[in-house]
């Protein structure tokens, strides 16, 4: 038996019990568990109110996490909790396809990997696979607070963009953004509407906007496709602002804008394995972090609260 956090009830947050070892199989890879973070993921799938449907409990949440393989060797893996009947992160030991698991470079700093993990991956395919992002390009960056917001002004940068202005809700957010290397933190309050965010992003800019990063849609996305160059970029990879936007025909057609949506789904194996790789090397060297706090793993059911809460700094990963 190994020690896991248990969801038995959607809707209610899991608690430390024992579960039973994950038993070996071919073609799977068994892992010490170092890390795991608590996802908006894995709350959605918890809650029994996704698009995957009600998950089967109990079971053990978690869709990522870090740890170690039997050699020693430290890795990032997947896991399909929440979405498909198994268990996930959120145990002292697991067994995952090889397909789902990212060798890592050795003292790799295993917390801060295990809170950028998809968010980071996002961030980083959606600027430079969906995105195209191009060294000397202004980039705008919605939602600059979250953890894909706070990855995202960071690895434009480090991909060559020239300038990045960030949009954020509250004032710690839009420091954060500035911190991280935004040139400017516009403000976004929710009542807002289309035409004050557009001039607010205007104001903000250094010549044409290449390329809108947008994990929020709604009336942000709606305010940046204004202020757009001609043939310009909006990637849409959530909808914390609104499931909808108010999008107008002419803008789309006088700019000949492109809005591409994002799914971290369709990455192949072998596209997600490049972008952890690429963001545990920043990482390692100080160029890439996120807010994130650590904390023991008997802890979860308290941090799972304050997680769905948003009363955390950042991302809560479970160390064990």
């Amino acid at each position: 038996m190994i020690r896991a956090a248990v969801l038995t009830v959607c809707g209610l947050p899991p608690a430390v019990a024992e579960r039973p070892a994950p038993p070996p199989g071919d073609g799977l890879v068994p892992i010490t568990v170092a890390a795991a973070p608590i996802t908006p993921l894995d709350l959605l799938c918890a809650s029994g109110t996704s698009y995957f449907g009600t998950p089967a409990t109990p079971y053990v949440p978690g869709v990522q996490g870090v740890g170690h393989r039997a050699d020693g060797v430290p890795v990032w893996f997947a896991t399909p909790a929440g979405m498909r009947p198994g268990d996930g992160s959120m145990a002292a030991e697991v067994a995952v396809p090889a397909d789902d698991v990212v060798e890592l470079p050795p003292d790799v700093p295993l917390p801060l990997i295990a809170a950028l993990g998809l968010s980071a991956v996002a961030a980083h395919s959606a600027l430079i696979r969906s995105g195209g992002l191009v060294a000397g390009e202004q980039v705008v960056v919605l939602g600059g607070g979250g953890v894909v917001g706070q990855a995202a002004v960071q690895l434009a940068l480090l991909a060559g963009a020239r300038r990045v202005v960030a949009v954020a809700r509250s004032a710690a957010a839009r420091a954060r953004a500035l911190e991280l290397g935004a040139a400017v933190a516009v403000p976004f309050t929710p009542g807002d509407d289309v035409s004050t965010v557009a001039a607010a992003l205007r104001q903000a800019l250094d010549g044409p906007v290449d390329l809108v990063l947008d994990p929020v849609f709604g009336v942000p996305a709606a305010a940046a496709l204004r202020v757009l160059r001609p043939g310009g970029r909006l990637v849409n990879l959530g909808s914390a602002a609104g499931a909808e936007a108010p999008l107008e025909s002419a803008v789309l057609r006088g700019g000949s804008l492109r809005v591409i949506g994002y799914t971290n789904n369709a990455l192949s194996p072998a596209e997600r394995a490049e972008s952890l790789r690429a963001i545990a090397g920043h990482a390692m060297v100080g160029r890439l972090a996120v807010d994130h706090e650590v904390v023991p793993f008997e802890s979860v059911t308290e941090a799972w609260q304050r997680q769905a809460k948003g009363e955390a700094r950042g991302r809560i990963v479970l160390a064990f």
